[in-house]
């Protein structure tokens, strides 16, 4: 069993990067998302689907074979268990995921078009490639998940994915860091939307991503 202090702290740590996407903007005008931390090998926290103003005490402890085993979801909250799953079982490493409708970023997902990366935010925050597409599937049914588990598959390195016709999907090793990539894919989504009225945007230069390890690893020295 999991310790009730770790609960605790996931629970928190998932409140406070909501609160982090609401004040940075990047959150849809219905406030809809779900958000989700790893307890264990087994089990992970998750939101209700409506997020704004969210308290721990409104979080739910799941199972990744879909059981509910503490806490209530609706059955419109309860169908995106499998998605977080998915990726908790692909990716060991993750600790948290997190799905909105960010607007910039969802009109990717729209038009089916991979978000490139071409600002520094993504590079640092973990995002040094495009975001990639999955294909549409009814959310949470078997279709969408097949489909977020191929793409994962054979792009083992990415952060992130969009949801043809849906949205966006951000997994990363904490809550905090996950919200960052989503502020950053945010933030990237609408710069791209921007730069297309002024003749594109422009990739970076070879060995960008080399540059800006490096640059993070004096830092951090």
């Amino acid at each position: 069993m999991t310790d009730v202090r770790v609960v605790n702290e996931q629970a928190e740590q998932l409140v406070g990067a909501a609160e982090t996407l609401f004040a940075a903007g990047v959150m849809a005008r219905s406030g809809h998302a779900n958000l989700s931390a790893r307890l264990d090998g087994e089990r992970f926290l998750l939101t209700p689907g409506f997020v704004r103003g969210l308290r721990p005490g409104q979080l739910a402890t799941v199972s990744l074979d879909g059981r509910v085993l503490e806490g209530e979801l609706s059955s419109v909250s309860a169908e995106i268990i499998s998605m977080h799953s998915a990726i908790y079982r692909a990716r060991p490493q993750v600790g948290a995921v997190i799905h909105t409708h960010s607007p910039a970023a969802t009109a990717f997902a729209l038009a089916h078009r991979p978000l490139p990366c071409r600002t520094e935010p993504m590079l640092r925050f973990g995002q040094a490639e495009d975001v990639p597409v999955v294909p549409w599937g009814p959310r949470g049914s078997d279709v969408s998940v097949r489909g977020i588990s191929d793409v994962l598959e054979r792009r083992p390195t990415t952060a992130a994915v969009l949801l043809a016709n849906h949205g966006l999907l951000v997994f990363g090793p904490d809550s905090a860091a996950t919200a960052h990539l989503v502020v950053a894919i945010e933030e990237s989504a609408e710069a791209e939307i921007a730069a297309a009225a002024i003749g594109g945007a422009v990739d970076f230069p070879e060995g960008a991503v080399e540059a800006v390890r490096a640059s993070i690893a004096r830092v951090s020295a």
